[in-house]
């Protein structure tokens, strides 16, 4: 949100505007939905995206990963979003085995786009996705890159680890977003970095990017609704906080999470990963 704009009387996000923000050192606060009813909470409070994550394997369906989740799942729960916010640029995640070919990684976003009203499409991955971010991005699909620790590949990795730490990965993955971003990449986000990498890609990148568990230098942060509200059960992730303590109501914990993602006030040293 532009300073001095109260949520009602902002303009629609889009891809320029998040540029825009990158550019004028302002902060970009972005949250999961899967529902109207919350889309809506966050439209109010002022929210800048909202991602319809592959979470909702985990969060609304109950699941140990998000690998389950099909296609016509996050095509239903993104239309469900779209009527429910009209400011928020809404970008939707492209489930596992949904774009191992330019062919399905093309028919699949334009499903998104075209049922589920997206905004912009994200894949998880690297350098090797190249190709596919390149076509997809000349047939007028806003992508957005999720780099670092990637939860569709949670099998592969052997679990949910840091990313990023020794010195051949880290420029490995900086090499990797600066191809994604010159194959047409508007955005990227990387998860459970260590802070000082995501820093010197914020720095690198003209590209907006997006930091989860990745230290406070990010352009934007992002968490999992149910995290930052404190009821997914179990142990909450490190790199979140629970907004809801102390609030009166959701609304209020929202709106709180937008100041303190502005503010930079969040994320605090407690909550990097490495």
């Amino acid at each position: 949100m532009y300073k001095g704009q109260e949520p009602t009387q902002r303009k629609p996000i889009t891809v320029k505007t998040l540029a825009k923000m990158k550019q004028a050192r302002e902060k970009i606060a972005v949250l999961t939905a899967y529902d109207a009813s919350f889309a809506a909470v966050l439209e109010a409070a002022g929210v800048d995206i909202i991602l319809v994550g592959d979470s909702l394997g985990m969060v609304v369906q109950g699941r140990q990963t998000t690998v389950p989740v099909s296609m016509d799942d996050m095509v239903y729960h993104s239309r469900l979003v779209a009527r429910g916010c009209r400011t928020p640029l809404l970008m939707v995640d492209m489930p596992f085995m949904s774009y191992p070919t330019v062919e399905l990684a093309l028919r699949n976003s334009a499903r998104l786009m075209q049922e589920g009203l997206a905004q912009m499409v994200k894949l998880e991955g690297d350098g090797a996705l190249v190709e596919i971010v390149r076509q997809l991005s000349r047939s007028g699909v806003p992508v957005c890159m999720h780099l670092g620790l990637l939860p569709q590949s949670v099998h592969k990795l052997g679990g949910y680890r840091v990313q990023g730490r020794e010195e051949a990965a880290a420029g490995k993955l900086i090499d990797d977003a600066l191809r994604l971003q010159d194959a047409g990449s508007d955005v990227l986000l990387v998860e459970c970095i260590p802070a000082e990498l995501a820093a010197r890609l914020t720095e690198t990148l003209e590209a907006p990017l997006i930091g989860i568990g990745a230290g406070a230098a990010c352009d934007a942060q992002v968490l999992v609704l149910y995290d930052m509200l404190g009821i997914t059960p179990g142990r909450r992730p490190k790199f979140s906080k629970d907004f809801l303590e102390g609030q009166p109501s959701i609304q209020a914990a929202v709106a709180a999470y937008v100041r303190a993602v502005k503010s930079g006030e969040f994320p605090g040293t407690e909550h990097c990963v490495a």
